[in-house]
């Protein structure tokens, strides 16, 4: 069953990552106003599952310029050493909905997003993003995540989550320091093909959504 993030339980710097700094000011006063009277405003539907539907390969790109980011990516993945795994659409999240998956064997399941038909302009940068799960949680972290978009996810992720944000990183980049972080906490567990690739996605986004619902961000839909 789909729930809505509520507003007034989010902290300023998540309401700006996630709306946008000019969207965030305008909601301002309607979450102070919220936030005195102590209910819940809500703000966009999540969804705690995520479905992977698998897409025949094709040109991408919604613009030309998008397209050439794309094709440039990719080709940054696979000399990386990406085993590509297909495209997919994930139509459950809120943007960047289109995902080319790839596995850097053994560990790390990663992920090219970006949206065919973007909603704002904010949505509309390509990134690539990567996991990895630990074979154990001594270090108290379940998994490493990391994304070169422009700012921390919002709301923020779990707290067994290592985050990295590196803007404008590119693949290789991004892969390299990604696995020098997931050595600090222990031994990445294997990504089994692309099921464990989409299990490796599904497992992130139901932990995040456990972290959300104890922060009592989340309201069901009616």
């Amino acid at each position: 069953m789909p729930t809505r993030l509520d507003l007034a339980a989010l902290t300023a710097d998540e309401l700006q990552a996630l709306l946008g700094e000019g969207a965030a000011q305008g909601w301002l006063p309607e979450v102070s106003r919220a936030r005195l009277e102590g209910r819940p405003l809500a703000g966009p539907v999540l969804h705690p599952t995520l479905t992977f539907e698998a897409l025949e390969e094709r040109p991408w790109g919604a613009t030309p310029e998008q397209a050439r980011t794309l094709a440039a990516l990719d080709g940054e993945l696979r000399a990386a050493g990406a085993e590509p795994l297909g495209v997919f659409y994930v139509p459950l999240l809120s943007e960047l909905r289109h995902q080319r998956a790839s596995l850097f064997a053994p560990e790390v399941a990663a992920a090219l997003r970006w949206s065919e038909t973007p909603d704002s302009p904010r949505a509309a940068r390509p990134l690539v993003q990567a996991v990895t799960w630990l074979r154990d949680r001594a270090s108290g972290v379940a998994c490493v995540f990391s994304t070169t978009a422009d700012a921390r996810p919002a709301p923020a992720l779990s707290e067994e989550v290592d985050v990295r944000v590196l803007p404008g990183a590119g693949p290789a980049e991004l892969l390299a320091a990604h696995r020098a972080a997931t050595a600090r906490h222990g031994r990445g567990g294997r990504v089994a093909g692309l099921e464990g690739w989409v299990r490796a996605w599904q497992e992130l986004h139901a932990l995040n959504v456990a972290a959300w619902t104890r922060r009592g961000l989340l309201l069901d839909e009616d």
